[in-house]
């Protein structure tokens, strides 16, 4: 009999929570026909343009369940725009809570749960991205290394245990194979269910309407309500998510070809998630310092730091300590069940205005290079302004 409210709003997580469990049933599917092994192969397979080319274990796995296996190629396109929905709700979800006040007491526990699934779900994307071993996903795990080694101290170390070695190494595709396939999953799926069941015993906000107030919730029951609401929703969630990956194309890696340290493909652009870390390396300018003058003591890579790290970290950090410091500013310690109307509170709503503008001008000038091409605007010119409108 438990009450759920009634708002279209409130359905926005709940595709986050849809396309993690489609997530999970594709990436099972997939896990039976993709080797994770870095050991050269002689491509023999159906797709002529690369017969006869050498290759990973991996990437060939990757060209066989797209083109050999019944079903592959749309398991691994169900995947990957589940894997992208999946981001996109929790970023939607996350906007809802911040500009309706929902995060405000008893509720900081669940909105610091949620910027950890938000965090984790980057890096589990990361490890995804890289497993087929193909050009695009090579170059990212390229930039990967770099911002890795680039950490002073440690690291050379962090990059030697990752890659087991110099370098790509032999490793890194099978142990990225188990942080994707076991490690962040579980801690994403213990996550989730204490998500759920925090919002579950501290009860659902609602929006301000008649009748409603700190002590009720208006609304409908649990059963068959919500249910059926719930269950119309994933259907239409999973419809969604098919459609796409039967009509619209992702990563044909077949089209990169396999990953060689040596090359590079122009345009190459990162799924949307990662754009904002590549608009920031490709916005910081070429800073570096060199320690007690020499570079005999190490080097510094500013340019390499700052934008990995930073902008990443004002998001991440900001969103985290955010309801302990608006309560603190506020010096209101009460408990909240009645969400705001964003209009209500425009001091918050002008913070979270800034936040998705600076992360929106970053994402885009992750893609300097194609807007530079197709605008036929100087790339330099691009980048100037990118610098003065993040800032």
């Amino acid at each position: 009999r438990k009450i759920f409210p009634d708002h279209w709003s409130f359905l926005l997580g709940e595709i986050a929570l849809y396309s993690f469990i489609i997530l999970l049933l594709s990436g099972t599917f997939l896990t039976f026909f993709f080797k994770p092994s870095m050991m050269h192969v002689i491509y023999d397979g159906p797709y002529d343009p690369l017969k006869g080319v050498v290759m990973s274990e991996a990437y060939a796995s990757a060209l066989e369940i797209s083109f050999e296996v019944r079903g592959g190629l749309l398991m691994r396109q169900i995947h990957h725009w589940a894997a992208l929905l999946f981001v996109a709700g929790m970023m939607v979800h996350m906007l809802r809570v911040f500009f309706t006040g929902a995060y405000r007491k008893p509720r900081e526990l669940n909105w610091l749960i949620g910027v950890l699934l938000l965090t984790l779900a980057l890096v589990e994307g990361l490890t995804g991205y890289s497993l087929p071993d193909d050009l695009l996903s090579g170059a990212g795990l390229r930039i990967t290394e770099g911002v890795a080694i680039s950490l002073p101290l440690v690291g050379t170390y962090i990059t030697f245990f990752l890659f087991g070695g110099e370098y790509p190494g032999e490793d890194v595709i099978a142990r990225f194979y188990s942080l994707h396939i076991l490690l962040i999953p579980g801690i994403l799926l213990a996550l989730i269910s204490a998500h759920m069941v925090l919002m579950w015993v501290q009860k659902h906000t609602q929006m301000p309407g008649k009748g409603r107030n700190n002590h009720n919730v208006v609304g409908a029951p649990f059963y068959p309500a919500f249910m059926l609401k719930a269950g119309a929703y994933f259907m239409f969630t999973f419809a969604v998510v098919a459609g796409l990956a039967t009509f619209a194309q992702i990563n044909p890696i077949w089209a990169f070809g396999p990953y060689t340290p040596a090359d590079i493909s122009a345009g190459s652009q990162p799924d949307f998630y990662m754009g904002f870390l590549e608009g920031s390396l490709r916005l910081m300018p070429p800073w570096e310092i060199n320690l007690f003058g020499t570079s005999e003591f190490g080097t510094l890579p500013l340019s390499v730091i700052i934008p990995a790290l930073v902008p990443m970290g004002i998001v991440m950090t900001g969103l985290a300590l955010y309801p302990f410091v608006e309560r603190w500013v506020t010096g209101d310690n009460r408990e909240h069940h009645i969400a705001d109307r964003p209009r209500n509170n425009p001091h918050r709503t002008s913070i979270g205005m800034a936040a998705i503008t600076f992360y929106g001008v970053l994402w885009l000038l992750g893609a300097n290079d194609e807007i530079s091409a197709f605008f036929q605007i100087s790339l330099n010119w691009t980048t100037y302004i990118g610098r003065v409108l993040v800032l």
